[in-house]
């Protein structure tokens, strides 16, 4: 089996309501920010995904809509 891009497994994913976990370096590309910026976010709060082995993952959707209610509460 061919190894997938993340947008053909987010794809295939989608057909039963799932999405892939992000790496700490694939939600650094997504958002274009450093190790550093998403240490903060994680210590500020963003969700990270528990997982039975070493290093982080993040859930692109739980990510988004904590990256929304941070923009709303510091609008308010």
């Amino acid at each position: 089996m061919a190894t997938q891009t993340l947008a053909e497994r987010t794809k295939t994913l989608a057909t039963v309501g799932l999405s892939p976990l992000l790496t700490t370096a694939q939600l650094m590309a997504l958002y274009g920010v450093s190790n550093w910026t998403v240490n903060q976010w994680v210590q500020k709060g963003c969700p990270v995904e528990p997982t039975a082995f070493r290093g982080r993952r993040f859930s692109p959707d739980r990510v988004r809509t904590w990256m929304a209610e941070q923009s709303s509460t510091s609008a308010a």
